[in-house]
């Protein structure tokens, strides 16, 4: 399984998958995730939070779209010359130091490689 948004290049975390769990993996080279509480801090190992993935694939931003880059992509606290990203997405670091994915802190899907809100969505 290889987990990663477009903001991050695509591939940021890998695992050969089982049945047992739903892994996101481990970070790949040149990246780093965080599992952050509600107010940054780093989540200690089976709690969950939102992840954030920081390293070379972090991109800069949406075109055109300062504000949503800005409630997206900030300075890593943890490593001041660099970016991270705000996935949206819960997950929690097993014992074994992968990311376990356990939903999204919205309510967005991804359908044939378009994001949907399903918030936005009224009946006809």
């Amino acid at each position: 399984n290889n987990y990663g948004p477009a903001e991050t290049t695509v591939d940021a975390l890998s695992v050969e998958c089982s049945e047992n769990t739903v892994s996101l993996g481990r970070p790949i080279s040149n990246v780093r995730c965080y599992i952050l509480d509600k107010d940054k801090n780093i989540s200690p190992i089976g709690v969950p939070g939102e992840l954030y993935i920081a390293g070379d694939g972090v991109g800069r931003g949406y075109l055109n779209l300062p504000e949503f880059t800005n409630e997206k992509f900030m300075n890593d606290p943890f490593n001041p010359n660099d970016r991270m990203y705000k996935t949206g997405d819960i997950g929690r670091w097993l014992p074994n130091g992968e990311i376990e994915f356990l939903g999204r802190e919205d309510h967005q899907v991804k359908i044939r490689g378009y994001r949907i809100e399903l918030s936005e969505i009224h009946n006809l």
